[in-house]
């Protein structure tokens, strides 16, 4: 009676599944939506524009916080991009999703920051440092991230949330669904 190995080619077709979710994650990424918040209500006044502005950049930041360390700070400490580390092919494509995912939750977040003076202030240096992340999803994805690239991202967080908490607007790790981060 012959053996079928089952758990490569599961890990293989996770992988697969994987890779198009980011791909229909980053083709959904490029819409319309001006503030990152799709279905989300249009503030009439100034002080409600305000309160909206700071609530959905700490939704964002957060969510953007909460991938970059479940995903990619975490997994790399614990060397799961390493060459024949267990899982690293799924940890990688998981990072490089979360890479996406954390790049277009930060442009969203300052998007966000636009509506409220003092955050905007805050948040404005901090635009060219996220415009760098822009294509260390796919270096995560393809096992190319160095620690200069992972640590890029978790400066560009704690920077943002050092921005948010100077102008009242606190940023907690939020993690996201896997249906979130796929898109």
């Amino acid at each position: 009676m012959p053996v079928f190995r089952t758990a490569p080619l599961r890990r293989a077709l996770v992988a697969l599944l994987l890779s198009f979710a980011l791909l229909a994650g980053a083709t959904a990424c490029g819409g319309d939506d001006k503030d990152g918040a799709s279905g989300s209500a249009t503030p009439t006044g100034s002080a409600e524009a305000q309160k909206f502005a700071k609530t959905r950049f700490v939704a964002n930041a957060g969510l953007a916080a909460g991938a970059t360390y479940q995903w990619i700070v975490k997994p790399y400490r614990e060397g799961k991009f390493k060459q024949g580390a267990d899982g690293r092919k799924l940890a990688l494509v998981k990072a490089g999703l979360a890479g996406a995912f954390t790049y277009n939750r930060l442009k969203a977040a300052v998007n966000n920051a636009k509506g409220d003076e003092l955050l905007s202030k805050a948040v404005a240096p901090l635009s060219a440092g996220i415009d760098s992340l822009k294509d260390l999803g796919t270096k995560l994805r393809k096992g190319e991230a160095s620690d200069a690239d992972v640590g890029a991202f978790e400066s560009v967080i704690n920077n943002i949330k050092d921005a948010g908490k100077s102008a009242g607007a606190e940023v907690k790790d939020q993690v996201p669904s896997a249906s979130q981060l796929g898109g």
